[in-house]
């Protein structure tokens, strides 16, 4: 069972501040972020997030930039209907990580994957902080 817009979704500038909320006092993320220092695209179809993470903590969440605006290493792409799936409490198969949903649904990753993959653990965590978040899609 897939996300319904109204149960997941919150209004942008709410989910900018609880985002950045969970992640800079997420335990697990601070426990292993002292070197999570990279930017990235979440391409949520309807809006743009460039999330830059200094040192495991949000330094600046850019909203819907254009594309010059602000730099990132890598993107991770998909529907609105593939993130809401993932703003789930418990997700349904093939929305509960970012490799499922490469496998099986439309989401994409682009860019510098190594810098992905260098920060996999936290970037993964981060995606599970959208099932108490929600997402603004």
């Amino acid at each position: 069972m897939t996300a319904t817009a109204s149960s997941s979704t919150v209004p942008v500038e709410e989910w900018v501040r609880s985002f950045t909320d969970a992640s800079d006092n997420d335990p697990e993320i601070q426990a292993h972020g002292k070197y999570f220092t990279c930017g990235y695209l979440l391409d949520m179809e309807n809006h743009h997030f460039v999330v830059r993470m200094t040192s495991g903590r949000v330094a600046e969440v850019a909203v819907d930039p254009g594309p010059l605006d602000v730099g990132y290493q890598f993107a991770i792409r998909a529907s609105a209907e593939t993130w809401r799936g993932f703003a789930t409490e418990i997700p349904a198969p093939m929305y509960h990580g970012i490799w499922a949903a490469t496998f099986r649904r439309d989401m994409k990753l682009e860019g510098d994957v190594l810098v992905l993959m260098q920060n996999l653990r936290c970037i993964t965590r981060q995606i599970e902080l959208l099932r108490t978040v929600r997402v603004p899609v």
